[in-house]
């Protein structure tokens, strides 16, 4: 499998992507509609994949200018196939740090983030407990992309739905996370 860089420096690039079970990337279309969406947020901006799986959003993010981009897999084989991209695409700005997503945001990070990805796995239900756990590692205000296969709920009361996109059986939301 492989994904294609949309935009941006690495534009039309091709990564081989490991052919895992639950290791979706997100679909081209819905992909190119996000970015579309962060334009005028990503140039200088950190950003975090949580689940990054394939990459695909944090590379392209900084293949259109994010600052910095760090990518958290759990599953050390996808990890490595991350590490892979990075050689080649002869990037600087992105760091894959391979460890339990959860984990990784129960621990204050010392980083905050303008933009964070997160797409865990559907059936896990991490979604929600996820985002409780990003407001330790959001800078005010800041972005966040939702990958789900159902309507959201309870979301944290500062978080409000701007943009949602459906592809297939998967629906893209993108949340602004007000300052106060």
């Amino acid at each position: 499998m492989k994904i294609r860089i949309i935009a941006g420096q690495w534009r039309g690039r091709k990564l081989i992507v490991l052919d895992k079970p639950n290791l979706r990337p997100t679909p081209n279309r819905l992909r190119e509609t996000l970015f579309n969406w962060l334009t005028p947020h990503l140039p200088g901006s950190k950003c975090l994949d949580v689940f990054a799986g394939s990459g695909a959003l944090g590379i392209e993010a900084a293949s259109r200018g994010a600052k910095w981009v760090l990518l958290v897999e759990k599953e050390i084989d996808i990890a490595k196939n991350l590490h892979q991209h990075l050689i080649t695409l002869n990037s600087k700005n992105i760091n894959v740090k391979q460890i339990d997503a959860v984990k990784f945001l129960q621990k204050e990070s010392p980083e905050m983030f303008d933009i964070i990805f997160l797409d865990p796995p559907f059936e896990q239900n991490l979604l929600i407990p996820c985002c409780n756990l990003l407001e330790l590692c959001l800078n005010k205000p800041a972005h966040i992309y939702l990958e789900t296969n159902k309507n959201i709920i309870n979301l944290p009361s500062n978080w409000q739905i701007i943009r949602q996109q459906k592809a297939g059986h998967v629906l893209g939301t993108l949340v602004f996370r007000s300052d106060k």
